[in-house]
């Protein structure tokens, strides 16, 4: 599970924001923690980010996704190749400075605090702790040209220095030898995963390896009915690629291009079962198909069951931008509690989403310690905090204060300030 993610000098962040996910003693819906052993502290299962449009809160869920993908890919490149480098530009000092991230988590038998910085070119730090017994033991430390291996701790470490390019990280670099607590990380990572609640056609994949199999089908489709879409049933068809039968129109150098790279491919497409009343009776089914004639709404949810369902399942930790965008506002909250509760959770799985959708402050039975807000100071960096340590009128915020409504009159920030508007005739 995850316990802590930090971040400095990328995109809207300047100054290093942490994002907790260790549960505070608080009271509230202890249905939403869950104790980890290994770690030995209760971790909360989902985390609610707010904030104005442009206030920062897509960068700190990009922050999570650009982490993993640097960790995935940076053994790749090629010695003259740069790192993915998008720092703070609000500031002349930012702009020169490294990009930090660090992440500390849970896996199924340890505690880790891994982390780096960077420039475009250049890893000049990185490091990996221990800290299942409480302790920080270092396994390596990396400062610009060198790495130290703590060879009692990491012995799959030794030996691989110098085969560390400048712009590779050394983490990676050790997982390529196939090094025994470098694969626990990256396997616990591979469960960490950043999605995009807008552009979500990527994830369809997911959906439909989970439809093609029956066991995962089933949950999906009942799923699909408590959130009362309309439909029945869902069949996946297959069929070998035919580039005369395009959905689209495509100029001949694509479609030769297509042709060549899909020659033998299945291509598979969704339909949603809807049955038709008939005379008396009667009634047969009717397949629509579900990209073409199925509501945008209906699309998404679709597309993101498929990695929200694998999640739960597996016990990861899934990152997902603009949640609410195109749900209906009981339909989000519904997803929410998908991680909420102990019957639909049981692997405690983890779900860390941004949203305006201001609903799930009132209906999402979230606790102070899960709503997390995103504002940007006067240098135009943005800051985060959870409501469980604002104030107000020099008081915490209690349990039975209306959330959504203090937060919609701006009582906890995290909101535009919109000028009159009726000067603009």
């Amino acid at each position: 599970m995850l316990i802590e993610f930090r971040v400095r000098n990328y995109r809207s962040f300047c100054e290093e924001q942490v994002l907790r996910l260790g549960a505070t003693r608080i009271t509230d819906f202890p249905e939403n923690i869950a104790f980890s052993r290994v770690a030995g502290q209760n971790l909360l299962k989902t985390i609610a980010v707010y904030g104005a449009n442009s206030s920062g809160k897509s960068n700190l869920l990009k922050a999570m996704g650009m982490m993993k993908d640097i960790i995935f890919t940076s053994f790749q490149l090629r010695s003259n190749e740069e790192i993915p480098f998008d720092p703070f530009l609000l500031d002349e000092e930012s702009g020169v400075s490294p990009t930090g991230y660090e992440i500390i988590f849970a896996t199924e038998t340890k505690t880790y605090r891994y982390g780096f910085e960077h420039d475009r070119k250049t890893f000049v730090k990185e490091w990996l702790f221990d800290q299942t017994d409480g302790a920080d033991e270092p396994l390596f430390v990396r400062i610009d040209d060198g790495i130290e291996v703590f060879r009692d701790a990491f012995p799959e470490g030794e030996d691989l220095e110098s085969k560390t390019r400048p712009n590779a990280l050394f983490l990676s670099v050790v997982d390529q030898f196939d090094g025994r607590i470098a694969s626990e990380i990256i396997l616990w990572l591979n469960g960490f995963n950043a999605i995009d609640g807008l552009g979500h056609d990527d994830y369809r994949a997911v959906t439909f390896n989970m439809l093609d199999d029956e066991t995962s089908k089933n949950r999906l489709i009942e799923f699909y009915k408590d959130l009362d879409l309309g439909f029945d049933d869902v069949v996946v068809e297959k069929k070998p690629f035919d580039p005369t039968r395009l959905p689209f129109k495509a100029p001949p150098e694509l479609v030769a291009q297509m042709t060549t790279d899909l020659e033998g491919r299945m291509m598979a497409s969704l339909s949603a079962v809807h049955r038709v009343s008939g005379p008396g009776k009667t009634s047969r089914d009717v397949r629509f198909n579900i990209r073409t004639q199925e509501s945008s709404g209906t699309n998404k949810v679709i597309d993101l069951s498929g990695p929200i369902f694998d999640t739960l399942r597996s016990g990861g930790t899934l990152i997902i931008d603009e949640l609410d965008a195109k749900l209906h506002p009981n339909l989000t909250v519904a997803i929410v509690k998908l991680f909420q509760l102990e019957e639909t959770n049981p692997s405690n799985a983890q779900l860390i989403f941004a949203t305006h959708n201001t609903n799930i402050l009132s209906q999402g039975r979230l606790r102070r310690d899960q709503i997390i807000f995103a504002e940007k100071d006067e240098k135009a960096s943005t800051r985060i905090y959870p409501l469980v340590n604002y104030k107000l009128d020099n008081r915490k915020v209690r349990k039975d204060n209306s959330y959504e409504k203090d937060y919609l009159m701006g009582r906890y920030g995290g909101v535009p300030f919109i000028q009159d508007l009726t000067n603009l005739n």
